[in-house]
């Protein structure tokens, strides 16, 4: 989801604006830089003449062990490269240098990361030379460039920053000039030993695929009859589970089936993917940084900047499904609700797999990878170490400001607002369209909370005016202010739910009245404040600003009803075919998989880069395609792993729990096991919006 990530995008958007460089105050700066030749030359020119005492490493205090061995060390150094040898020479090749294009916004020079870091010279029989790789902060032109290094693994930065001093000394006869190696990026070859949590995700991982692979090879050998395999296998068996994701329903089959929102919700899972690769792109070397301030000025920056409306098209779809799905349950059971089975069956469809992902993101993303920009893994390892049961907890969005999964701030939300669900649907159920009107009146209510919260402490959303303090919390992640949509949606499932099977009579004029006013409500919501973001446009008033955060979040779910009904009703036209094509199926069963680990093969990707890269719409989207075929690959090996064995787990409680309940005659458990057959078949249909199978996720209550 474009979430707390997108906080990061609005500040790095202010940085680089507040980095445009100026006529007049980068001379002296640019002067000097270009002065210097390449750092490893510099250095090794330094050091291939310097004799011990001229290092001055102790200064007048008295030496460490650890002083000892680098100076050791560096003495070894000398010899090595007054000799010739090659891992010496290795050593400075692997420098980078002053980058070219400064004036650009390039801040980075990469060097070799793994020419340096691969460096094991053996000295003596108990000792070798490792080489290790850590940044240079050289603070110049307003911007402070990050410059690769490298130097022997027993010194450390502070050691270096000594020996620094006296290079910048010869070079510019000034030691007072800001540059210093950077402890925290320095890395080497030497990889912390696995932890017991380590080792139980692997263990677990191993264990739930020689499972399903075991499961697979039973069915695929010993299961010529497909209708006689064992409940148990076919649970975990990787060849149902597939057929399960690619298996294509024709919804005429099913009237209650609303085949566009498997359009509706693949579309915004690419608009949610695609935005935070821009995210993504902040924290790249890019080469020409200063872009993105004449980026953020033109009209397909609006997409990305607003991509928070992918979000609410989740929210609308939650709402909907809810409703229509769990009113049909209780016009079969005459208005009775197991509220606590809701509550259970839902967490044991989501908490099983963010738990796995919680792991995996933390404990194995270091294992997979590595690079310049890897030092300490995924970036919330952190927050997960100190906060990840308030993610199991579905309360991070309250509870702390530092989220342990960045993205999993909309499960808190979408599980904070089903768990008030069934006090709505009894609501409905008893008093009808007087509940519904009370509902509405919740929207004009939370409505107006974030409206006034917003005047009441001048917060603005426009990227060129930043993020002052919790804005970014209280505005996009707190549950209240992304309520309207999933009530709206809510209200649009009792809509649907009282008129099934209605067919409404609409003239042409009706009709295009309809998509003109909901097309006009989507662009508006996205382009309304372009004017606003050019940096030489006057600053739009709080009043403006709140009055447009608040009004499109009523507005985007409205226009979605629209284009529900419409597609419904036989009104669609190209947007119905579009939506409505069952080659969206496959990913919008994968979706959920999808949502929980596309951050993990962006954040992999992102900080492996070995070089420096371009800032591009064209670029990004090249990045962005790679990704998500990456993610899916990712997304259906857990599916099949993880996700389909606790689905199905979850649906063969409910089939023996239905049993139990209501004894059937062989004729009807004969059909209910065909049933069964095809619950498991369609299992993960569906982003987990509801208590009941997945599959059922996407019907409307039949007549």
């Amino acid at each position: 989801m474009v979430n707390v990530l997108s906080s990061l995008l609005v500040c790095g958007l202010v940085l680089v604006r507040a980095a445009q460089l100026k006529d007049g105050d980068v001379l002296q700066d640019y002067q000097r830089l270009k002065r210097l030749r390449p750092l490893g030359v510099e250095f090794a020119e330094h050091f291939r003449n310097a004799s011990l005492p001229d290092l001055d490493l102790f200064q007048s205090r008295i030496p460490s062990q650890d002083d000892l061995l680098c100076l050791t060390d560096m003495a070894q150094f000398m010899q090595a490269l007054t000799a010739g040898k090659l891992w010496a020479l290795r050593m400075i090749d692997a420098w980078g240098s002053i980058p070219s294009g400064v004036l650009s916004g390039n801040a980075f020079h990469l060097g070799n990361f793994d020419e340096c870091v691969k460096i094991s010279e053996e000295i003596t029989s108990s000792h070798s030379i490792h080489g290790k790789y850590c940044f240079l902060i050289v603070p110049a032109a307003s911007i402070s460039l990050k410059i690769a290094s490298c130097f022997p693994a027993s010194c450390s930065a502070a050691h270096m920053d000594t020996f620094l001093e006296q290079l910048m000394q010869n070079l510019l006869n000034s030691s007072s000039t800001n540059i210093k190696f950077s402890e925290a990026s320095c890395q080497t070859s030497e990889s912390k030993p696995w932890d017991g949590m380590t080792i139980f995700t692997v263990v677990l991982l191993g264990l739930m695929g020689t499972i399903v692979g075991l499961c697979t090879l039973y069915d695929y050998f010993l299961c010529p009859d497909q209708s006689s395999i064992p409940v148990t296998v076919k649970i975990f068996s990787a060849r149902a589970s597939s057929r399960a994701i690619f298996r294509i329903v024709d919804s005429k089959s099913n009237p209650n089936v609303i085949s566009c929102l498997d359009g509706i919700r693949c579309m915004s899972l690419f608009w949610v993917v695609f935005g935070h690769e821009y995210i993504y792109s902040l924290i790249s070397p890019n080469i020409n940084t200063f872009n993105m301030i004449s980026w953020v000025a033109e009209p397909f920056s609006s997409f990305i900047l607003h991509g928070f409306f992918s979000v609410d098209s989740f929210f609308f779809i939650g709402g909907l499904l809810v409703a229509t799905v769990a009113l049909r349950s209780m016009d079969k059971s005459k208005g009775k609700l197991n509220v606590p089975l809701m509550y259970l069956h839902r967490i044991v469809r989501i908490v099983p797999i963010l738990a796995i992902a919680i792991l995996v993101y933390i404990k194995l993303t270091p294992i997979v990878s590595g690079g310049p920009y890897f030092k300490g893994g995924f970036h919330g390892t952190a927050a997960c170490e100190k906060g990840w049961f308030w993610t199991l907890l579905f309360v991070q969005n309250y509870a702390t400001s530092n989220i342990c999964l960045d993205h999993s701030w909309y499960l808190a939300v979408d599980m904070q607002l089903y768990l008030i669900s069934p006090l709505l649907l009894i609501a409905l159920y008893k008093w009808g369209k007087k509940a519904a009107a009370g509902i509405a009146v919740l929207v004009l209510l939370l409505s107006s909370c974030l409206f006034a919260t917003m005047m009441v402490n001048k917060y603005s959303l426009l990227f060129k005016n930043g993020t002052e303090g919790d804005a970014g919390r209280k505005l996009y992640s707190a549950t209240h202010t992304h309520a309207a949509p999933w009530l709206i949606g809510f209200l649009f499932g009792y809509f649907l739910h009282l008129n099934r099977g209605k067919k409404f009579q609409l003239g042409r004029i009706a009709v295009w009245s309809g998509w003109v006013l909901s097309l006009a409500m989507l662009f508006t919501s996205m382009f309304a404040l372009y004017p606003a973001t050019q940096w030489s446009a006057p600053p739009l008033s709080t009043l403006k600003e709140s009055l447009y955060y608040t009004l499109t979040r009523v507005g985007w779910p409205l226009a979605l009803c629209w284009i529900v009904f419409a597609c419904m009703q036989g009104h669609g036209g190209l947007a119905n075919s579009f939506l409505s094509s069952p080659l969206w199926q496959p990913l919008s069963r994968l979706s959920y998989s999808v949502y929980i680990w596309h951050l993990f093969v962006q954040e992999v990707n992102s900080r492996s880069v070995r070089t420096n890269t371009y800032f591009s719409d064209y670029n990004l989207m090249l990045k962005f395609w790679s990704d998500f075929g990456i993610t899916i690959l990712m997304s259906y090996l857990f599916y099949i792993v993880i996700e389909a064995p606790i689905g199905g787990l979850d649906n063969l409680l409910r089939s023996r729990e239905k049993s139990v309940l209501k004894p059937q005659a062989p004729s009807e458990q004969k059909q209910s096991s065909v049933a069964d057959q095809q619950d498991q078949l369609n299992d993960g249909r569906n982003l987990v919006e509801s208590d009941v199978p997945k599959e059922e996720a996407t019907e409307t209550t039949p007549e």
